[in-house]
C-alpha cells in the first residue's frame, strides 16, 4: 500500500487527489448486471484481454488490498498497488510511473437495465505539473476508451449469456 494512503482511517474511501494538477473522469452506462462488468474490471491479470491499450500485466497475488501489480500502457511502465477493493462495487488502486503519482477510482452502480460505471484518476507529481495540459488531454481519452472497452466486453459477455471469460473473447480478439 502506498505510504500516502496507508494511514487513512479503517473503512476511509480511497479518492483521487482534486488539487492535483491533472484530474480526470468519466462515466458510462453498461447494458450488463453488475457483475459481469465486476468479473471483467476485477479480473486483473485479464485487462490486456479487452483493453488493447495495455499490453502486460502481472498481479503479484489476489486482487485484495496491498496486492501489487505491474503493467504496461503505451510507452509507460507502472506500478501500482490496490488501495481498495470492493466487490462488485468499488476497486482502487495508486501507481508510479516516469514522475507521476496516480490515483485511479472505479465505482459501479447497479441500474434498472445494467450498471453504472464512474471512473475518476489523479496525477501528481512534477512531471504532472509541467504537462498539465498534455497529460489532462491524454486521461481524458484514455478515461472514456478504457470505459468503452469495458463496455464492449461486458456487453458481449452479457449477450453470450455467460460469466466465463473465455466465452467474453472470440478466437479473433487481441489477447
Amino acid at each position: 500500500m502506498s505510504p500516502e494512503l496507508r494511514f487513512k482511517d479503517a473503512g476511509a474511501k480511497v479518492e483521487v487527489n482534486e488539487r492535483a494538477p491533472v484530474v480526470g473522469a468519466a462515466e458510462m452506462f453498461i447494458a450488463a448486471p453488475i457483475g459481469t462488468v465486476w468479473s471483467i474490471l476485477g479480473d486483473i491479470a485479464n485487462w490486456p484481454r479487452w483493453n488493447t491499450s495495455i499490453s502486460r500485466m502481472k498481479l503479484d497475488g489476489p486482487v485484495r488490498t496491498g496486492t501489487s501489480f505491474y503493467w504496461a500502457s503505451g510507452a509507460s511502465r507502472i506500478a501500482s498497488c490496490l488501495e481498495e477493493v470492493e466487490p462488485p462495487r468499488r476497486i482502487a488502486w495508486s501507481g508510479r510511473t516516469m514522475g507521476i503519482r496516480a490515483i485511479h477510482v472505479y465505482e459501479l452502480e447497479e441500474e434498472k437495465a445494467g450498471t453504472r460505471v464512474r471512473t475518476r484518476e489523479s496525477f501528481e507529481g512534477l512531471v504532472a505539473g509541467l504537462m498539465r495540459k498534455r497529460l489532462r488531454k491524454m486521461l481524458d481519452k484514455d478515461l472514456g476508451e478504457g470505459l468503452g472497452a469495458l463496455r464492449a466486453a461486458a456487453e458481449r459477455q452479457a449477450l453470450a449469456g455467460t460469466t466465463c471469460k473465455e466465452d467474453a473473447f472470440p478466437m479473433g480478439q487481441p489477447h
